[in-house]
């Protein structure tokens, strides 16, 4: 959620200065989809951008600010593009093959922004050491959890832990994608397609 000295500060910036970051996020995107996060710096993100370093500690006040953005921006865009095709599903099991279904449709069809995505997020860390990105993951879990556990009230769902199961869907599509990721060549419609057939089988009612 923006906060409010964030969204002023948005405001203020020209077109010319959003159009600039947006060119600076989606160089930074490409580097780290290429190079890997650990190998992604300033000097590489401007060298890809066509422009000097300077002007990015312009715009941004650190890498660490770009590779966020990178990351988060993405995922707003990815929800953006699931929610309304969750809401238009009647059922819980329509909702969670909805989820699943157009995450991976979406994922594919943004190959470079989704490596970027998924490194940043594995890497990334806090000040403190831990996982930047653990309460955005946990999140997730529990909007799975809450469809499940509703399908489970309406009796259309078996019985079983709704959170523990909305956290092994979830892991089994990371599965999914990180084997997409590591061979572009994979089908991934069609895994995705024995994935929604398997994620049926496992929370149907027999």
């Amino acid at each position: 959620m923006r906060s409010e000295n964030e969204s002023t500060s948005q405001k203020k910036r020209s077109f010319i200065e959003q159009a600039r970051r947006a060119q600076i996020v989606d160089a930074a995107a490409e580097v780290v989809a290429e190079a890997g996060y650990a190998q992604t710096s300033l000097a590489r993100i401007a060298e890809r951008a066509g422009i000097s370093k300077g002007v990015i500690t312009y715009h941004f006040t650190s890498k660490d600010e770009i590779l966020r953005l990178v990351a988060t921006q993405f995922f707003d865009r990815g929800w953006q593009y699931m929610e309304s095709r969750i809401a238009a599903q009647e059922t819980a099991a329509g909702q969670v093959r909805a989820w699943i279904g157009s995450e991976l449709e979406f994922f594919g069809a943004h190959r470079t922004e989704f490596l970027a995505m998924s490194d940043i997020m594995a890497n990334h860390r806090s000040e403190d050491g831990s996982h930047a990105y653990a309460a955005e993951l946990a999140e997730e879990v529990d909007g799975l959890a809450e469809i499940l556990a509703r399908g489970q009230r309406d009796g259309e769902l078996r019985r079983f832990d709704p959170r523990v199961v909305a956290n092994i869907i979830l892991r089994c599509t990371d599965g999914v994608l990180e084997t997409w990721a590591f061979d572009p060549d994979l089908d991934l419609e069609a895994q995705s397609a024995v994935l929604l057939e398997f994620i049926d089988h496992a929370i149907g009612k027999e």
